[in-house]
């Protein structure tokens, strides 16, 4: 029997993405995303539980989050969990659990993902010719 390993998260988004270009071209973007749960407790007060997701997204999707996700947007994310360990800079061996990220959509109002496009931050270089990021029109690729 094969295994399902499968996450779906709608959350908001912590950070804005880090993007790293690697040497042989490929760029990795990672963020943080929460998500929050409420419930009322015993006493009748609300109480919400706030979980933290690290995401990872390669490739184009990396060029895509850098350029429109922004901390604080409502976000879609689907993808798979993995744990992978590492050794920390004073050389203790840490694990760390990441969501692979193989979609997202931005669920923010058009004129909020307009906005942010208009705006990119001091750190994004645009290229003028980049043939992934020519086919994404996002006023015509948002859901809403």
């Amino acid at each position: 029997m094969r295994g399902l390993n499968r996450a779906m998260l709608i959350g908001n988004v912590g950070k804005d993405p880090d993007v790293q270009a690697f040497e042989n071209g490929r760029k990795r973007a990672t963020f943080s995303l929460a998500t929050s749960e409420k419930y009322r407790d015993r006493n009748g007060v609300d109480q919400t539980i706030t979980d933290w997701h690290n995401i990872v997204v390669w490739g184009p999707q990396a060029d895509i989050a850098e350029k429109y996700i922004r901390r604080g947007m409502p976000l879609f994310v689907e993808g798979r969990i993995k744990t992978r360990e590492y050794e920390a800079q004073d050389g203790q061996k840490k694990r760390i659990t990441e969501i692979l990220a193989d979609n997202f959509s931005m669920l923010g109002s058009k004129q909020d993902a307009l906005n942010i496009q208009e705006s990119p931050t001091p750190d994004t270089k645009t290229p003028e010719n980049n043939a992934s990021d020519s086919s994404i029109d996002i006023a015509d690729d948002l859901p809403f």
